[in-house]
């Protein structure tokens, strides 16, 4: 999905949210898929966030990814935050196989999927008692009461109904059978009841999009485009669709609908598209292989949750793209080692246990000094960990997980759309300085997602390389010849020579070169000076200065975040501030190496905290390299943080 906006603006971002904000219309018309809209009150809000819940067969992903691509399309601001099991089919109507996603759209620039959602749809008492300790009171509950059997409520611990004992008495809650509404709106159909009951997901989502007045077309589009090869199907979920969109306009539960105005003033003019971190990582690597002019070779083994990579770039042969799942992660990183000896633009991608089985050709490919590209989503750790959900404790590991001294360049995207320019970003470094290159994502920002501005092609930059074509040295005697570690005096760059080309043929292996000639040395002067080069050749990579985000320069707490932490920083920021409290920030893309005034910048201020989802590991690089006493703020449940529990640590920090 694709929406035209016109024109920048600076609003604060809506991370609360309420239902109590903007203008009540009343009386306002509609027309739906099914007639002509009633009179019913119509209130205008600049934000809100809602919260599908329900087993991890109920097609929650689904129903949110829809309402997401037509929040997209109508030019709303939007994040979102996924968040499933690890199972594929996690025991139904239990705690650990609730599936939920979040979406936060508004009418104003947001960096957040919010604290807490407004509306919650709890298709189930476990998604009902999973969820509703994030929901403030004065919410708004849809609940499916068809799933409200004594057997179900008694599996996740209720020993009487909620719906009925009063513990919801705070909330605004919507008793809805949507079970047996949906089964009844496809009657006609013939299908068995077992099939129509998949069908409420779309139910839930018809209501949910006259709710807050989103577009259709596009979500019965896709639907029978989904299920093309079995149109009754089709029909019938465009069915369920749209009786959920007329119940809402004509039951008396629903007195109220809801607009949030496209943000028309949130971004610049151009042309934008919904799109998850992985997504934009792909198109990353596309676009780098183009602007460099190389054929894209990717050498996987699947890992959640960097397996969407490999899916959607296996689509895009058009593009000179190869794809090739490997049987194991050392095979992937094997093959793609192999692709860029002979002039790819090579990339592996996984996780961080994965990362662990590839560390010794990560190592060999520091000594090769060839350009790979290592993708780490990464997600809760150690061992299998939590696969489906989120962290950043891989930093250590890119930093340092390998024998010797192999230093490895690592960059981190910031938000799901800046996986793009990130991706590009790591390109750059690994074809300029024949290097690997780390490219630290993680599960948040692959599975989440945000409008995105598709940009021209000549923003894009020039990754254009240079393949050696012939002799390069020349000896005492006067021969003409190739050596293969001879280094550009800038970049330290060892030259890059094609396998077959006539008179460059050279020894590769991961035993220590000379210096130049590449020969095999075990000279100890030679491999004190191969491991200086090489680290220095990382410490020379040309980096941005760190940007500071500082008003006024009165600020005497700087908060430095790095990675996906950004959102919910740059949040508690603009909340600190509105409330009248000075305080800094910046953030670090780039890992390895630092950028040059980043020292400057931590001895201006008095105090620095570092808020990770990690035990502190940036903290710690930060205090051994520069010795500033940085104060961590840490977590590490899985989930990203919430602005306002971050707004409260800062200004504790600030104040301490």
């Amino acid at each position: 999905m694709t929406s035209q906006v016109s024109s920048p603006a600076d609003r604060a971002d809506g991370s609360g949210g309420t239902h109590t904000a903007g203008e009540a219309v009343v009386g306002e018309q509609r027309d739906g898929p099914g007639q002509q809209g009633a009179e019913k009150e119509v209130r205008r809000l600049d934000r809100v966030i809602i919260r599908f819940a329900g087993d991890s067969g109920d097609g929650m992903q689904l129903t949110g990814d829809r309402f997401t691509s037509e929040t997209a399309s109508f030019g709303n601001d939007l994040s979102t935050l996924p968040n499933f099991p690890a199972e594929i089919r996690a025991p139904a109507g239990t705690l650990p196989g609730v599936s939920s996603f979040q979406l936060h759209f508004a009418d104003h620039d947001i960096l957040t999927p919010g604290d807490a959602p407004n509306v919650l749809v709890a298709m189930n008492p476990a998604a009902l008692k999973a969820n509703i300790g994030d929901v403030p009171r004065g919410s708004e509950i849809i609940v499916n009461t068809d799933e409200f059997a004594k057997r179900a409520m008694a599996k996740v611990g209720y020993e009487t109904s909620p719906l009925e004992d009063g513990s919801l008495d705070g909330y605004r809650v919507h008793p809805v059978p949507l079970t047996t509404l949906t089964i009844e709106a496809l009657k006609d159909f013939g299908l068995p009841r077992k099939e129509a009951e998949r069908s409420k997901n779309m139910f839930a989502l018809g209501l949910l999009s006259w709710m807050y007045h989103r577009p259709t077309e596009g979500t019965e589009r896709f639907l029978r485009q989904k299920f093309a090869r079995k149109p009754e199907i089709a029909e019938a979920n465009v069915a369920a669709f749209r009786a959920g969109w007329n119940f809402g306009e004509t039951t008396e539960d629903f007195a109220v609908s809801y607009e949030v105005a496209p943000a028309t003033k949130a971004f610049p003019a151009g042309t934008y598209r919904n799109i998850s971190g992985n997504l934009a990582l792909a198109y990353g690597l596309i676009a780098a292989s183009r602007q460099a002019d190389l054929p894209l070779y990717l050498g996987s083994y699947p890992i959640t949750p960097a397996s969407d990579i490999l899916h959607e770039l296996s689509k895009h042969k058009n593009f000179g793209v190869r794809t090739f799942q490997a049987e194991d992660e050392i095979a992937g990183i094997g093959a793609a080692l192999g692709a860029a000896f002979g002039g790819s633009l090579a990339v592996t991608t996984t996780s961080g246990p994965g990362v662990a089985l590839k560390s010794e050709t990560i190592g060999l490919a520091v000594s090769l000094e060839l350009p790979l590209l290592i993708v780490d989503i990464q997600r809760g750790g150690p061992s299998t960990g939590l696969p489906t959900k989120t962290e950043q404790a891989d930093l250590l590991q890119a930093m340092y997980g390998r024998n010797g001294e192999a230093p490895v360049p690592v960059v981190a995207p910031r938000t799901p759309a800046d996986c793009f320019d990130a991706t590009l970003e790591a390109a750059r470094i690994a074809l300029t300085y024949r290097t690997p290159v780390f490219l630290l994502s993680d599960g948040y920002l692959a599975n989440g997602s945000e409008p995105w501005r598709v940009p021209d092609l000549d923003e894009l930059p020039d990754l254009g390389v240079r393949f050696a074509t012939g002799p390069n040295h020349t000896l005492d005697d006067g021969t003409e010849v190739f050596w293969p570690y001879k280094r550009d005096p800038e970049t330290l760059a060892r030259p890059w020579a094609l396998p077959g080309t006539p008179g460059l043929e050279h020894r590769i292996g991961g035993i220590e070169k000379q210096d130049g000639t590449g020969n095999i040395s075990y000279d100890p002067a030679n491999h004190d000076f191969m491991v200086r080069t090489r680290q220095a050749k990382v410490d020379g990579i040309d980096v941005p200065d760190l940007e500071i985000d500082d008003p006024g320069s009165a600020a005497r707490t700087l908060v430095l975040g790095w990675g996906s932490t950004y959102g919910p920083i740059t949040a508690a920021v603009r909340r600190l501030r509105a409330a009248g409290e000075s305080i800094a920030q910046a953030h670090l893309r780039h890992l390895n190496p630092f950028p040059k005034n980043l020292g400057v910048v931590l001895k201006r201020y008095d105090k620095v905290v570092v808020p990770e989802m990690n035990l502190g590991q940036l903290a710690t690089l930060i205090r051994a390299k520069y010795l500033v006493a940085a104060h961590s703020y840490n977590q590490v449940n899985g989930m990203p943080f919430k602005a306002e529990q971050l707004a409260t640590a800062l200004k504790e920090a600030i104040h301490d």
